[in-house]
This record gives structure tokens, C-alpha cells and sequence, in this order.
């Protein structure tokens, strides 16, 4: 009963700031690519960044905890969902260009900035055009493809810290490594609202045709059309997951609505009717196998919210 009257005492102080949507027992699993996962009990929607600054030291002081919410493409949400506050950043989405320069708030999509970047004839972010996620996501975990990741482009960030100040950190600073960064090392609780990236001129065509071309190869070997969270597993030392899942002959292998897929084993994929239970027994037969047959521990990329 306490634990409902602090969510409402909460909720109440949270509805006197302006540009900020507070929702209670919202679903979240249509805020996540995979497609699955129960309710929050509080869900906030900032809708610039001077409501960032001011509901943080309410949910600090509020001692519920709370999580960071881009677009959900890197995430297996509980079937029970989340016993806390959901700060859902996807309406921080303006941005300003200025020569090779764009400074793009952390809601945006990344194929919205891939997109800008070739209205203005810059150069740099074609790798990230197909990545499913929000810029705070990419950095987040220096988000990558192709040969390319966040870190090559990024010049500096901004966060709103616990106390509501804002804070900018140049790129020697953000900690930036493979699906890393100083978010996850260090500050887990801060929120990214601000990137800035550095790129290069070069001409329309030919950044459109190199986008294109990863558009076709991604399209064509990975399962885009099928709810998931991208690559289910980080790369192992000396190895790529797919061979080493197809090895274990669990190519195609199904537990209720979750299925490794057929078109590229490195990836779990929502059928249709996937719970998250689903996903997570499936995970761990897909480990469990691979160890057996190759002796290599497969460690899952996305990351677990809510009570598994």
C-alpha cells in the first residue's frame, strides 16, 4: 500500500512540469523491437530537454528505481514489466546542422540522422543508416556495422545528471569502446540528450549508393522483416556466433513463439506470439549447446529489464 501511495504522491508532483507526459501502468511492449514485455508503473515522456532537468531530482529523491528508454531495439523487456519509472527519451528528437556538423538531440532515430546527413551531403554515418535504434541507444553501447561505430563520428555529448544539471563530455572522455561506454561504466544513471558528430562533405550519390548497398546486404542476410533485438550475442574472441550456432544445429530451433533464425542464426526472432520467457529459455539452450559442442560461453548483447 506505501509502495502506491509514493507512486501516486510521485505522479502528482511530476504533472506540475511542463513538457512532461506522465502515464501510469503503461505497456511497454510496443516501445520495444522485439515486441514483448509488460507494464511500467510510471512512464515519462519529456518532451525537450528542460523537462529532463527538472524530473530528475524528484525521481532521485523518489528512491524507485529507474531506466533510460530510446527506441527498446537493444532490450528483452519482462513479461511482468517494470516495477519503477520509465524515462522514455523518443520525443527529444530536434536537431541543427551547421556546415559538417550535427548536433542531434538522443530520441532521434538513426536512420532519421543517416537520412539528414544525405540531404546535406555529408559523409560518415551510412553504417548506422540500417542500425534499428536511437542515437542515446547507439552511444549508449557505441553502436556499430560495417565498420563503422558511433565512436568514429561523435565529437561530444551532453547528459542531464541525478541533480538536473547538464553536463557535456568531449569524445576522449565518453569511454567509447566495443558496445561500450562511459553510460554503462561509470554512469549508468545519467541521460544522453545532446550528440554531437563530426562528418565529412562528399557528393549525394555517392553517399546514397553506399547507403543503399548496406541497406541490400543487411536486408538480405539478416531477419529486418521479424520482430528482435538485432544480434542476440556478442562476438566471441576468434569466432562469429552464427557459425558457431549453426554448429550446434540450432539453426531454425523454436521455443513457443521465439525461434533462432533461419536466415542468420545470430539472431532470436519474435514469431509472432513470443514472450519474453520465450526468448530467455531459448538464450539459454542456444548457450547451453554451442558450449557443448565448441567449449565457447556465448554472452548476450541486448540487455534484461524488468524481473526475470
Amino acid at each position: 500500500m506505501e509502495k502506491h501511495s509514493d507512486i501516486n504522491s510521485l505522479t502528482n508532483k511530476l504533472e506540475k512540469i511542463n513538457s512532461l507526459k506522465v502515464e501510469k501502468n503503461k505497456n511497454l511492449a510496443e516501445f520495444a523491437s522485439f515486441k514483448v514485455g509488460g507494464p511500467a508503473d510510471i512512464f515519462l515522456t519529456p518532451q525537450n530537454i528542460e523537462a529532463v532537468k527538472k524530473l530528475m531530482p524528484s525521481v532521485i529523491e523518489s528512491k524507485l528505481p529507474y531506466f533510460i528508454l530510446g527506441k527498446g531495439s537493444n532490450l528483452i523487456i519482462s513479461d511482468k514489466g517494470y516495477r519503477g519509472i520509465i524515462i522514455y527519451t523518443g520525443e527529444l528528437n530536434s536537431y541543427q546542422i551547421e556546415s559538417n556538423l550535427i548536433k542531434a538531440q538522443t530520441g532521434l532515430e538513426l536512420k532519421e540522422i543517416a537520412d539528414l546527413a544525405l540531404e546535406n551531403s555529408l559523409s560518415g554515418f551510412e553504417f548506422a543508416a540500417g542500425i534499428p535504434g536511437s542515437l542515446g541507444g547507439a552511444l549508449f553501447m557505441n553502436a556499430g556495422a560495417y565498420g563503422g561505430e558511433i565512436k568514429d563520428v561523435i565529437l561530444k555529448a551532453e547528459f542531464v545528471d541525478q541533480n538536473g544539471q547538464l553536463i557535456e563530455l568531449d569524445k576522449s572522455d565518453l569511454k567509447l569502446a566495443y558496445r561500450t561506454s562511459i553510460l554503462q561504466e561509470d554512469n549508468p544513471d545519467w541521460i544522453a540528450v545532446n550528440v554531437s558528430l563530426e562528418l565529412k562533405k562528399s557528393a549525394t550519390a555517392k553517399i546514397k549508393a553506399k547507403m543503399e548497398d548496406l541497406h541490400q546486404r543487411r536486408w538480405s542476410k539478416q531477419p529486418m522483416e521479424l520482430p528482435s533485438a538485432g544480434s542476440i550475442f556478442k562476438r566471441p574472441p576468434g569466432h562469429y556466433t552464427g557459425p558457431l550456432i549453426e554448429k550446434a544445429k540450432m539453426k531454425g530451433y523454436q521455443i513457443g513463439g521465439a525461434q533462432v533464425s533461419t536466415k542468420h542464426a545470430g539472431f532470436i526472432v519474435n514469431k509472432g506470439n513470443a514472450s519474453s520467457e520465450d526468448i530467455i529459455n531459448l538464450i539459454e539452450k542456444v548457450k547451453e549447446e554451442v558450449y557443448k559442442i565448441s567449449g565457447v560461453h556465448l554472452e548476450v548483447e541486448p540487455r534484461f529489464l524488468g524481473e526475470f
